[in-house]
């Protein structure tokens, strides 16, 4: 218990917290009985102002690399891997 801070003080904290935990607990069993309580996970749904986006993307592209390059490459990557 802090030195500073009056025992009253302490006292009315802890029931504050407990006055405001029991409020939730009751708001939500009111909610829940009257049937307004929003589900806790919800389905996406699409906007229907907006169009579809397509999952196309560019096509893949790769270069052959020369034996010299590949050994820098090798060099590099160890040069990181040894930090």
């Amino acid at each position: 218990m802090p030195e500073h801070v009056p025992t009253l003080q302490l006292i009315g904290a802890a029931v504050l917290a407990v006055a405001a935990v029991v409020w939730a607990v009751t708001l939500l069993r009111l909610l829940d009985r009257a049937g307004l309580r929003s589900p806790v996970r919800r389905t996406t749904s699409l906007l229907p102002a907006l169009p579809r986006q397509t999952r196309v993307g560019p096509e893949l592209e790769s270069v052959e690399l020369t034996p010299a390059e590949r050994d820098a490459f090798a060099g590099l990557a160890r040069q990181l891997a040894d930090g």
